[in-house]
């Protein structure tokens, strides 16, 4: 019979230690997931054309004029409020897992942009951020004096 010698992967025991500690965690402190629930984080879609980056943020259920757009040279940032409409008849909820309240979120852009020429649309639920590409010279002749 052949014996191979153990190879020992580090990655691996440390990715299992770190799920034991959550195991563990999440036993002692439940409410942990709970809270982590309450967030929310709204998912986004960057992508870039030739001239421009187009960046959509889902908004479902807030309204638009609850919306704030901020645009920087490197970064965007969206903050939004959705805010909990109350009904009649709430006393028996029996469960509710909907978010209200504010969302922030700062998006770092992969290239400098010309934060005036900005312009945004709120349709559907869906923010829709387009931004011109900063025109950055990359090459530049010098005459000799």
């Amino acid at each position: 019979m052949e014996r191979r010698p153990l190879v020992w992967r580090p990655f691996e025991e440390m990715e299992r230690l770190r799920r034991e500690f959550d195991r563990i965690l999440e036993e002692f402190f439940p409410i942990r997931r709970e809270v982590e629930a309450r967030m929310f984080i709204p998912p986004i879609e960057l992508y870039e054309t030739d001239k421009e980056l187009v960046l959509k943020v889902d908004l479902p259920g807030v309204k638009k004029e609850d919306v704030e757009i901020t645009v920087k040279e490197n970064a965007v940032v969206v903050r939004a409020e959705r805010k909990e409409e109350r009904e009649e008849n709430t006393e028996n909820i029996h469960r509710s897992e909907r978010f209200y309240g504010v969302i922030e979120r700062a998006i770092q852009l992969p290239v400098e942009v010309n934060p005036d020429e900005a312009r945004a649309e709120y349709k559907d639920g869906v923010l829709e951020i387009r931004i011109p590409k900063a025109q950055v010279e990359r090459e530049k002749k010098i005459k000799l004096a």
